[in-house]
């Protein structure tokens, strides 16, 4: 059996998803893919204000998935690109969690499918309830 995610990991992951939950931010992504781009090509490729743009930016290298650099001639230009040694930790982190074969029979411990129908109660696996 495989094991379950840990509490830390389990709020690491959801972090990371809940950053990813938003269409604009998910672009972004898309098109980092692709390769290096800097802040101007992905403001006109996504039609997004430059500040719009910087705030879901901002998020994704807050959640670790996005890295910036500073043009060394330039200052004002900013190039980003994937962290690829985070993507793949994400993917193998929801590759895991997602995995079917992880999917196990398992029969509950309380209920009438473990007592039979009259030996448990509403409360869990307590004494059947006589309405008063």
């Amino acid at each position: 059996m495989l094991k379950q995610l840990s509490t830390d990991d389990s709020v690491a992951l959801a972090d990371v998803l809940k950053t990813l939950a938003h269409p604009t931010r998910l672009q972004i992504v898309d098109l980092l893919m692709q390769g290096t781009h800097c802040n101007c090509e992905l403001a006109v490729q996504l039609g997004l204000a430059p500040n719009l743009l910087s705030y879901h930016l901002h998020l994704l290298e807050a959640a670790g998935l996005v890295a910036s650099a500073r043009d060394e001639q330039d200052a004002r230009w900013i190039y980003y690109t994937v962290r690829r040694p985070v993507l793949m930790a994400l993917r193998q982190a929801v590759s895991t969690l997602l995995d079917p074969a992880r999917i196990m029979p398992r029969r509950p411990d309380c209920g009438p499918r473990a007592c039979g129908p009259r030996a448990c109660g509403p409360r869990a696996c307590g004494p059947p309830s006589d309405g008063g």
